[in-house]
Formats: structure tokens, C-alpha cells, sequence
């Protein structure tokens, strides 16, 4: 199986599917991690920064255990200004990865980056496109997903889940990679607020930890 996570920003991959990207991994499927944005810290382009945080995304992949890793190298902040310039290239990522499965960011997201990359994203995996992904699914972000405005249309609403306690460690081992981003609890994008979360997402279902996701289109068949 071949499965690609999209993720705005270096980070989100692992914040979001980390877990299931190992239990991939540990599957024998063929994961790719597509990370559109470079990084802007208090509105600004820094080249340095820049050549860092993409050291600790691949750091963060070895971790995790994958080895194809696309960036397309776009504008934080500005996603939402023109659709079509994230349509393209993500279009053109998944006709290079052709994958069954695509995790992306979810709608309600707060952060507008993320909203951005799942709309770009429903137009590169429609049902039409020259290459049909079979399932797809949105995940939450800590620190963004959770912050939501209490808007229906926001609302994360959960309808599968992934048995990730077996990799949980490595989800938070990758986490670490990203110096400037982990934080100290009680923070959600700390050690132990991701703990907390997939400890709490596993008991929804009935497993030790969990990821969980939001299915918008399930065609296997």
C-alpha cells in the first residue's frame, strides 16, 4: 500500500499521523510525506532557519522510518491567497507518489495554512482525477485542531481510529526532532500532551493510544 501525508508545515506530519506513519512503516507500506510550507517564525523568512527545520524533518523521518520526503517549498501564511498555486504542485506530487491512501489537515483547522492544504488537497484526490485515492482522511494537529472556534462547521468529529500504541514513543522521539516547536506541558505540543491525547483518543475506541481521524472518502472495494 502506498500512503502520503500532506502536511502545511515541517511539523504537522509528525503532530498528526507520527504514530501511523511508523505503524506503516512496520506494515511494509510505501510512505512519502509532502510538507508544503517553509517556515515563517514572526512573519519572516529566514534562510538558516529554514535549512534547519528541514534537517529536523528528515531527522524526524528517520525516526519515523520513511525516506520519501517532498517539499514543496511554498509561503507560510499565504496559502490561502491564491488556491491554485498549491492545486498544481500538489497535483503533481500525487500523480509522482500515486497513492491508495492520503492523510491531510482538517477544515476546521485554526490555523488558515491548514484550512488552505485541505481544500487544495479535495481537489488533487477528487473522485475524477486521473489517479483515484481509495481512502482519505483528515487528521487533528495539537495546538491548532484543538483551538478551533466552537463553530459547528469547525468540529472535529472523529470516525476512525488507529491502534498506535505500539508507537507512540516514536511518534514523541520524532516530535523531539523539532527543537523549536516542542514546547513544555502543559502545552499540547509537548512530550506529554501528546501522550495525553492519544492516551485519551485510545480510550474512545478501547485501545491503549490512538490517532484519529475524520474519513471522507472510503473506496476500497
Amino acid at each position: 500500500m502506498k500512503v502520503l501525508v500532506i502536511a502545511a508545515h515541517m511539523d504537522d506530519e509528525v503532530l498528526g499521523v507520527g504514530a501511523t506513519i511508523a505503524r506503516h512503516v512496520a506494515a511494509g507500506d510505501d510512505v512519502s510525506v509532502c510538507i508544503v510550507c517553509m517556515r515563517a517564525y514572526d512573519h519572516r523568512f529566514d534562510p538558516d532557519v529554514q535549512r534547519e527545520e528541514k534537517a529536523a524533518t528528515r531527522r524526524a523521518a528517520s525516526i519515523l522510518g520513511y525516506r520519501d520526503l517532498h517539499f514543496l517549498e511554498l509561503r507560510d501564511e499565504l496559502l490561502d491567497d491564491k488556491l491554485l498555486d498549491l492545486i498544481v504542485p500538489l497535483e503533481e506530487c500525487i500523480a509522482d507518489v500515486r497513492p491508495d491512501v492520503v492523510y491531510t489537515h482538517h477544515r476546521g483547522d485554526s490555523n488558515q495554512d491548514h484550512r488552505a492544504v485541505f481544500a487544495a488537497s479535495l481537489v488533487a484526490c477528487r473522485p475524477i482525477a486521473k489517479h483515484k485515492v481509495k481512502l482519505f482522511v483528515c487528521y487533528e494537529v495539537l495546538s491548532s485542531t484543538d483551538i478551533a472556534p466552537p463553530i459547528p462547521e469547525f468540529a472535529f468529529q472523529p470516525n476512525y481510529w488507529v491502534d498506535v500504541s505500539v508507537h507512540l514513543e516514536r511518534k514523541i522521539a520524532a516530535m523531539r526532532a523539532y527543537v523549536r516547536e516542542m514546547k513544555e506541558f502543559p502545552h499540547p505540543r509537548s512530550a506529554k500532551g501528546i501522550e495525553i491525547l492519544a492516551q485519551k483518543r485510545g480510550m474512545e475506541i478501547g485501545f491503549g493510544a490512538a490517532e484519529e481521524f475524520v474519513s471522507l472518502r472510503d473506496q476500497w472495494g
